[in-house]
């Protein structure tokens, strides 16, 4: 695989993450192993690019080529497990580089990586390097502003020592379908969804060529933006890349396997593919009841794994 050309001139998704908040394996079950588990022991014996049940946080790297052939790296989230997943698929694909992040909501899972940002950018002692663009709601801004208040002051505190840190240029975006914005070239459409009821979170539709959409945290549909997604509504999606948490039962925050599948009926893309997984699932035998479960509803379903890149035509 290091002597293909994954730069070459067409887009590619890749899947840095697709793993729960706590990651599989899950940490209790190689400490306290006093409950039968068959995925997460894998972790033991398996290397993780080799093992589709290791999964880092969610996260998907946009390799956007453009018209002109110039490629632009977008990053959805940054995760706990950012570093990580830098040393192992940003080698493996040749990824030199982030020209732009978006998030989909300012939880743990999705933001405390942030500080590794600077490990990816030109090295400077005294900051003075171009600010990488990252996309965020006025909310998801205001939480960061707490976690990470560094990341986000623009002058160092009188009397202060200068101290290197990752440069980011915060770019406030809308929660709704109407009010797209663009990253790196490539046009984004908010997707408001609810994460619980209390809580809106944000996945993302784009691609004009291919119509994708990204939605990694997600308990129940808006109307509007289902309409927004669905082959009724405002058109078919070449990809939906969704949320699916556990196996069986319901979550208040997330949609499990039995919810996941009835959203993709009522969505109805040309295809689907699952994500933020616990350990609950097991990447072949649970794809084997996909591939039954797709051939019966006409509608491709897989579980994606840690690493999966599919060249794709934005």
């Amino acid at each position: 695989m290091a002597a293909e050309d994954h730069n070459g001139g067409r887009s590619a998704l890749i899947f840095l993450g697709t793993g729960c908040s706590s990651a599989v394996p899950n940490a209790m079950c190689l400490i306290q192993p006093s409950n039968p588990c068959d995925v997460c022991p894998q972790a033991l014996t398996i290397p993780p690019d080799q093992n589709p049940n290791y999964r880092c946080n969610t996260s998907l790297l946009i390799d956007y080529c453009s018209s002109d052939g110039k490629h632009s790296y977008i990053l959805i989230d940054v995760g706990k497990t950012f570093r990580e997943q830098v040393i192992r698929w940003f080698t493996r694909y040749k990824i030199p580089r982030i020209d732009s992040i978006i998030l989909t909501h300012e939880h743990a899972d999705a933001v405390l990586g942030l500080d590794d940002i600077r490990a990816v950018q030109p090295f400077s002692p005294t900051n003075d390097i171009d600010p990488t663009p990252i996309y965020l709601t006025q909310y998801a801004l205001e939480s960061i502003s707490e976690k990470f208040s560094y990341l986000v002051k623009k002058k160092v505190e009188e009397g202060k020592e200068l101290r290197r840190v990752a440069q980011l240029d915060w770019r406030i975006i809308e929660e709704n379908c109407e009010t797209s914005f663009v990253a790196s070239g490539l046009q984004f459409i908010p997707l408001p969804v609810m994460h619980g009821e209390d809580y809106v979170c944000l996945g993302f539709l784009f691609g004009e060529r291919c119509r994708i959409a990204y939605i990694s945290d997600v308990s129940r549909f808006p109307a509007s933006t289902e309409h927004v997604i669905s082959k009724d509504g405002a058109g078919q999606l070449d990809l939906l890349i969704l949320d699916t948490l556990y196996k069986t039962g319901s979550h208040n925050v997330h949609l499990c396997l039995p919810q996941t599948l009835e959203a993709v009926k009522r969505i109805c893309p040309k295809q689907a593919l699952l994500i933020g997984m616990t350990h609950q699932f097991d990447h072949h035998k649970d794809n084997k009841f996909l591939t039954e479960w797709s051939e019966k509803e006409g509608i491709p379903v897989q579980l994606a794994h840690d690493g999966l890149r599919i060249p794709i035509d934005l």
